[in-house]
C-alpha cells in the first residue's frame, strides 16, 4: 500500500537517540519515490557499551513506533552496536524483527558488508570518528566477517561539544579520509551513522582509485534496493559512490543555505 509521498516505498528508520546525521543525510540520500518515518531508540544507561548493546537488545520495542504504518523495510541506522553484539548476535536480531514486523530489517553494518561484497572487496580501509574501544570493536567486526583491515584512519572527536562524533565536521572527516594510505585498498568505509560524510564522498568519491562510502550511504543503498526488489550490485553502488541523484540533492541545499546566509 503506497502513501502519497512515497510511491515507490516507505522505509522506517531507527535512529539513536542523539544522532544529528542520520535524517539529514537520508533527506539527500533517498530518491523521489522513497519516503522515511523516523523512530529514536533512546536508553538511559550512562555507559556507551551498554547504552548502545541496549538499542539492539529492544529492537522489538523501537519498531512498535512504526504501529500499522505500511513500511516496506526498516533500517537500523546504527552500527556500534552490532560492533559490540557481533556477527552472530545481530544476524540473530535481524532475523527476529524480519519475522516478527513481516518486513526486511537493514542494518548499517550488514548493509556496509553487503556494499564490500558488491564491490569484491577484499582489503579494506577505515575512517573512524570513534573512541579506540570502538574502533577496535568495528576492526573485530570486519575481521570476523573475513575483511583484511589494511588501513585505519581516525577523526577528530568534538570532546567538549554535546557530543564527540556527532558535533565532526564535513571538513574534519574528509581530512581523516585523505589520511587514509589506499594503496592496495579495495575500498574506503567512513564508519558511524553519525559522522557527517556525503560532503567529502561528493569531493573525493575515489581516493587513489579506492572506492569510498560511508555506513549511511550503504544503508540508504541497500534499503532502496531493497524496497526497489532490485538486486545489490557493484553498478548500481558505484552510482551511489559517485553521487548520481543524490549529490545534486545535496548541493542544491548547500546552495541554498548559502544564499540565505546560514551556516555550511
Amino acid at each position: 500500500m503506497a502513501v502519497e509521498y512515497a510511491p515507490r516505498g516507505l522505509l522506517g528508520v531507527l535512529t539513536p537517540q542523539a544522532n544529528t546525521t542520520v535524517e539529514p543525510e537520508l533527506m539527500a540520500l533517498l530518491p523521489p519515490g522513497i519516503a522515511m518515518v523516523n523512530a529514536r531508540m533512546t536508553s538511559g544507561k550512562p555507559d556507551i557499551v551498554a547504552r548502545l548493546l541496549d538499542y539492539l537488545a529492544s529492537l522489538d520495542v523501537w519498531t512498535t513506533q512504526f504501529a500499522n504504518a505500511p513500511v516496506g523495510a526498516i533500517a537500523f541506522a546504527c552500527t556500534g552496536a552490532s560492533y559490540y553484539a557481533g556477527v552472530a548476535e545481530e544476524a540473530a536480531a535481524v532475523d527476529r524483527i524480519s519475522a516478527g514486523r513481516r518486513v526486511p530489517f537493514v542494518t548499517a553494518g550488514q548493509a556496509v558488508r553487503d556494499a564490500f561484497h558488491a564491490l569484491g572487496a577484499r582489503r579494506i580501509g577505515l575512517v573512524s570518528p570513534y573512541p579506540d574501544d570502538l574502533t577496535r570493536a568495528g576492526i573485530r567486526y570486519w575481521k570476523e566477517l573475513g575483511f583484511d583491515v589494511a588501513a585505519v584512519s581516525g577523526s577528530v572527536l568534538q570532546g567538549k561539544a554535546f557530543h564527540p562524533i556527532y558535533a565532526m565536521s564535513g571538513d574534519g572527516a574528509h581530512a581523516a579520509l585523505m589520511a587514509v594510505d589506499s594503496a592496495g585498498l579495495d575500498a574506503i568505509v567512513m564508519l558511524g551513522t553519525g559522522m557527517p560524510t556525503l560532503a567529502p564522498i561528493l569531493r573525493t568519491p575515489f581516493h587513489g582509485g579506492v572506492p569510498v562510502f560511508s555506513c549511511m550511504l550503504a544503508l540508504a543503498w541497500r534499503s532502496v534496493c531493497t524496497l526497489d526488489g532490485v538486486a545489490p550490485g557493484r553498478e548500481n553502488l558505484l552510482a551511489w559512490v559517485r553521487g548520481e541523484g543524490w549529490g545534486e540533492r545535496l548541493q542544491g541545499r548547500i546552495a541554498t543555505a548559502e544564499r540565505v546566509g546560514w551556516p555550511t
